[in-house]
């Protein structure tokens, strides 16, 4: 029974299973620590420190910019490019100011900021409560009695939830007014048949939905990457991992959110 139970944990059968378990605890136990820790994060939701609030919404927010609008922009001239003089070919140009403004309203903007914001802002916010957290400078917070989830989740979950909508809506021009651009050089449709066009079919739930999906967004990058930067452990490799865990997780949350609001509003 030895020798066969020694030949089947060396089997390719026993290590994707021992593989796969791993991974579903692991999956398992991240999702309840981050759950457990957006619980206690509302539960001292009013001990703010606004001074830090600030701070880190100037982070999230004015820092974040640059790139956002960079990557939203570039989506947009890309899509325009190849379809504004198909469409202008089929009989479709007065449409395509319509499609492109749904588009960028109701997915671009605020999928492309939240891939922006992951990749800049949630990996920076990883790795520095990591980094706090194998440096014992978490252990110091808790010996001097300041609860560390509120000093360090509060101000960062907040200045997602705020500054997120703002990000979006900035970005959602942007990626409006590059589309124009392109679809003039490209196809020769005129700015003004491109903006008629692009509120044919764009209502104010979209509008609100985008920013409700922005919230959403928002604290849940702050929130899981905070949760994963928390958690760490075994030095230099242990906030590598942690901030890797926390862009993967964050990309994951937000395409889940998304899948929910499509259903849940265009169904």
């Amino acid at each position: 029974m030895g020798i066969l139970q020694k030949y089947y944990r060396q089997s390719a059968t026993y290590k994707l299973y021992k593989g796969l378990s791993e991974i579903f605890y692991d999956f398992v136990d991240t999702l309840g620590k981050i759950t457990e820790n957006g619980l206690h994060v509302l539960r001292c939701i009013y001990k703010i420190d606004y001074k830090e609030l600030i701070e880190q919404c100037s982070r999230f927010g004015v820092s974040s910019l640059p790139i956002t609008l960079t990557i939203v922009g570039m989506t947009s001239v890309i899509v325009a490019s190849q379809v504004a003089l198909e469409m202008v070919k089929q009989g479709g140009g007065h449409f395509i100011g319509m499609m492109m403004t749904i588009l960028i309203v109701r997915e671009v903007a605020v999928i492309m900021s939240g891939f922006a914001i992951i990749s800049m802002i949630g990996s920076s916010l990883a790795s520095e409560i990591a980094t706090m957290r194998v440096t014992e400078q978490i252990d110091a917070i808790k010996v001097l009695k300041v609860d560390p989830i509120c000093h360090l989740f509060v101000p960062r979950v907040l200045s997602g939830i705020i500054m997120m909508p703002f990000v979006t809506i900035i970005a959602a021009a942007v990626g409006v007014i590059a589309g124009a651009v392109t679809s003039d050089l490209f196809a020769g449709l005129s700015y003004r048949a491109y903006f008629d066009s692009a509120w044919l079919g764009l209502y104010m739930k979209d509008l609100w939905v985008s920013l409700l999906k922005a919230v959403f967004f928002g604290g849940t990058i702050a929130l899981i990457s905070c949760s994963c930067g928390y958690y760490a452990s075994g030095g230099a490799k242990g906030v590598g991992l942690a901030t890797t865990k926390a862009v993967v997780w964050s990309f994951v949350a937000i395409v889940i959110w998304d899948m929910i609001f499509a259903i849940a509003f265009f169904f």
